[in-house]
């Protein structure tokens, strides 16, 4: 189990309400208990509820902001590993698993760019739940975690409900994190 912490903002944020997924401002100087940190996201309790402060403004939580969440280096184009693996970082607010470990990937496909080198990624994921209002968030959490990655020029992730997602979906790791191995 995590230790909850308790901070205050350091600057106006934008955060996602859990689990209806709206966008909001939280002021600087708010105070929040920190419930989750996890993929360099954070899950913060407020009076006014849950909220998911991306890795990019962790420094508003006062933490420095993971490299990964920084603007991207040019280099080697990524692997497909490495793209699994920043799925790995990527998880809903309100489960401690990641996407990947929860069985909410369903498709990979990586290819080149025509003109420039570069390298295109197409994902297709779902939600535990067809009516998560956090969907749009964790989504866009993927395809940002898999553009910061070097030589990927392009990635787009589709929500799909077909097949429908299922506990027996989570890999073993997920199993024994959620304790039900």
């Amino acid at each position: 189990m995590q230790e909850i912490s308790s901070v205050r903002f350091t600057r106006e944020c934008e955060v996602t309400q859990i689990p209806s997924g709206q966008r909001m401002t939280m002021g600087v100087d708010t105070p929040v208990d920190i419930t989750q940190s996890l993929g360099g996201a954070y899950t913060v309790r407020s009076p006014q509820g849950l909220f998911r402060v991306d890795a990019s403004d962790a420094d508003a939580l006062g933490f420095e902001v993971p490299n990964e969440a920084k603007q991207r280096e040019s280099g080697e184009p990524a692997t497909e590993q490495e793209v699994w693996g920043s799925l790995k970082q990527v998880y809903d607010p309100e489960i401690p698993v990641n996407i990947v470990d929860l069985g909410l990937v369903y498709d990979l496909c990586m290819d080149e760019l025509p003109d420039d080198g570069g390298k295109r990624v197409q994902m297709k994921m779902t939600l535990t739940a067809p009516g998560c209002g956090m969907g749009p968030a964790i989504a866009a959490d993927a395809q940002n975690r898999i553009l910061s990655l070097p030589g990927i020029d392009d990635a787009s992730v589709e929500v799909v409900w077909d097949p429908p997602w299922h506990q027996s979906m989570i890999s073993e790791e997920g199993k024994k994190t959620l304790g039900i191995a």
